[in-house]
Formats: C-alpha cells, structure tokens, sequence
C-alpha cells in the first residue's frame, strides 16, 4: 500500500477524536472529502443522502458541529466515512470519548452498519467485551506482536 495513492486505497478510518473540522457545518464535514476530491456536486449529494439514511442524522445536516454532542459527533466521523465508499473501514477506538448509555447505543449503531453494508471492519478496542461483541475474527496484540487470531472466543482473551 505504501505505493498506492491514498484516495485509492479503498480505506475509511473513524478516528477516536472524531477528526472533524469545528466551523463547518455536520454536512460540510461529511462531504469535504468528496469536495476536494473533486467529485460532482449531484454525485456528493446522492452519497450524503444514502449515508444520511443509513444514520438517520438527516435533521441534523445543516447545524452547525459545535451543536452536536459526542454521539452526534461521532455519527458524523462514520458518516464521512460511509461517503467514501471504502471497502474496508478503519475504527480506531471509537467509542472511547463517549459516555456509557452513548456508548452502547453507538455500539449497537456499528453492528447494524457492519450488516447493512457488508464492508469490512477493522476495529481497534481495548474493551474486551466490545472486541467479543462485534468480532468475526479478533487478532490480539502484545507489544507489537500478534499473539493470537482466531474467531471470538474468550479463551483469546
């Protein structure tokens, strides 16, 4: 990978911090890499819409980021990631700066977006019980060595 282009990688990573942009607005953020890329305004409206239907943050498009809660926030990260259109998502503990009913709810959100869109998720958790939860296959990691691969099972753990 390290020779291919990274908008042609086919990678979408949700970052723990979000990684949003502050004084745009949640549809601003979710589209601003398809708007630099640069794509057709028709086709950017087409994918915010489907992404929107997916997260169901269509009523909260126009406002303004520093608006919307962590949830929120978060949902719009995953978002922008949807518009991109990847074949395999990058989370990077995503649910670490959310409170625990949030958290949960968005736990159950990431499940349900895995089913709908069938991409691959790499989820990189710290909670064993998420990693037991969503995983298909967990791979465990010991100062930089993988120690143990293989489907769910707490034996891994």
């Amino acid at each position: 990978m390290n020779d291919t282009d990274p908008a042609t990688r086919g990678l979408a990573m949700v970052f723990q911090s979000y990684a949003l942009y502050p004084h745009m607005r949640v549809a601003e953020n979710m589209t601003f890499g398809l708007r630099t890329a640069p794509r057709p305004k028709a086709a950017i409206a087409e994918k915010l819409t489907k992404a929107a239907a997916i997260l169901q943050p269509k009523p909260l498009l126009e406002r303004k980021l520093a608006t919307q809660s962590g949830g929120q926030r978060q949902h719009v990260a995953i978002g922008r990631a949807i518009l991109r259109d990847p074949q395999v998502f990058l989370f990077d503990k995503p649910l670490s700066n959310l409170d625990a009913g949030l958290r949960l709810q968005t736990w159950v959100e990431i499940a349900k977006l895995h089913q709908v869109l069938g991409n691959t998720i790499i989820y990189v958790t710290h909670d064993q019980t998420e990693a037991m939860t969503l995983a298909d296959q967990i791979v465990v990691l010991r100062a930089g060595r993988v120690e143990q691969v293989g489907p769910p099972d707490a034996a891994l753990l």
